[in-house]
């Protein structure tokens, strides 16, 4: 399978964007916060939660709106959909070349600081931004909707921004306007513009550690697990060979496992999945050495949190989503949508030895029936709720392999 139809997976998403170091190569004398109009002080917008990621529309340039991953682990805007870079009229393009996680060699962006961007009624001029040559995340066909692009770091900086997961809406104020901020504070160190903490992992081969982590809410994954005394992460006893998603420079591969305790500030979890990347794909291409790992979107979504960047703080109050359980795919498959108007679904990577590739399926399979119900049927959350659930369950899938259907029964399994 080529790795470009492969469905991109935000589990990696966001390590990779922590070689993107564009914030070096376009900085500029304008003012880089976000501000609002006359005396506004506050204002809120309702957002659209996919797995775990928070989508904002955006207007660029007076155009649009656009969605955008709300990501505190980018610090230039990206711009990953070039399709739309054309309507935009951006001026002053320059090409660098981006070094890749992944199997791949390095590709190349555009740069800019003619952007304007608009949140709600927040807006800020010449927002220094990377644009994409080619859709390498593919983030529309992973996500099952149009999304363009990833924006964070001068969001986050120019706000008290407030994501009440639980409610799906982003309250964000400046720093003048007076309220008490609920939660547990939990300190934050800045770092090349990506915010990162420590947190309390406990196993027994390890015992306690305290890590050092980027707080990633544009990564899906609970926790990943990279670096450990400058060496790859020790695996657990019981860990799967896993894909990880796509890197921009091509599939990242690795391992899952589960963590039994992990603590932020007061607040413990257990059983916590994670993810192992195979170290010379992820780690060792990272120029940041003092981190562990990132902290994600599987864990952040069960707080309500408010970042407070200029206070280097974040207060977590948990939701209802906090006792949730971690948990995996079960058909060891990825499942990407190559239309998301027609909700035409097909197979990606299939994990060895896993109950897709038992069943006889196969990559860039289509998926035409499960259980006998039309695939167009499902949006492609439901598609993957239908693969993640339900440890011993059979699922009939139909699809279509060059031109023929066969009918194939998988029998989901937690294998982790």
């Amino acid at each position: 399978m080529k790795s470009s139809r492969c469905a991109t997976n935000l589990i990696r998403l966001k390590t990779l964007l922590l070689l993107l170091i564009v914030t070096l190569t376009i900085q500029n004398n304008y003012a880089q916060d976000f501000g609002f109009p006359n005396d506004r002080k506050k204002d809120a917008i309702n957002f659209i939660l996919l797995k775990n990621l928070v989508i904002i529309p955006v207007y660029i340039n007076e155009k649009g709106p656009f969605n955008f991953i709300l990501d505190t682990g980018v610090g230039p805007m990206i711009i990953s959909d070039p399709r739309i870079a054309d309507s935009l009229k951006i001026k002053d393009l320059r090409t660098i070349k981006i070094a890749g996680l992944g199997k791949g060699d390095e590709i190349e962006a555009y740069v800019s600081s003619s952007v304007n961007a608009r949140i709600g009624k927040a807006s800020l001029d010449h927002i220094p931004t990377a644009i994409l040559k080619e859709d390498l995340f593919r983030l529309s066909s992973y996500l099952g909707m149009p999304v363009h692009g990833l924006l964070g770091y001068h969001f986050f900086k120019s706000f008290l921004v407030e994501l009440k997961y639980s409610a799906k809406r982003m309250v964000f104020y400046l720093p003048s306007y007076t309220r008490k901020i609920k939660g547990e504070r939990i300190p934050l160190e800045m770092i090349n513009d990506k915010p990162y903490t420590k947190i309390q992992v406990q196993t027994p081969e390890l015992g306690t550690q305290i890590l050092k982590m980027l707080v990633d809410n544009g990564a899906s994954h609970a926790i990943s697990l990279e670096i450990l005394d400058k060496a790859p992460f020790p695996l657990p006893p019981i860990s799967i060979i896993a894909n990880l998603g796509m890197g921009l420079g091509g599939p990242i591969s690795g391992h899952i496992g589960r963590t039994p305790q992990v603590k932020i500030g007061s607040f413990q979890l257990n059983n916590v999945l994670t993810a192992y990347p195979k170290y010379e794909e992820v780690a060792a291409k990272i120029l940041l050495n003092d981190r562990n790992g990132n902290l994600g979107a599987d864990i952040l979504s069960r707080f309500d949190i408010t970042f407070d960047y200029a206070d280097n703080a974040m207060y977590l109050r948990k939701n209802g989503n906090f006792n949730r359980p971690f948990q995996h795919d079960m058909a060891g498959m990825e499942v990407y949508s190559e239309d998301t108007q027609l909700q035409r679904y097909f197979i990606g990577r299939i994990e060895p030895d896993s109950p897709a590739e038992e069943a006889g399926l196969q990559a860039e399979d289509e998926i035409v029936y499960l259980n006998f119900i039309p695939a167009t049927s499902y949006t492609l959350s439901e598609v993957n709720k239908l693969f993640r659930d339900g440890d011993d369950k059979t699922v009939i899938i139909t699809v279509l392999r060059k031109g023929e259907i066969r009918i194939r029964v998988i029998k989901l399994k937690q294998r982790i």
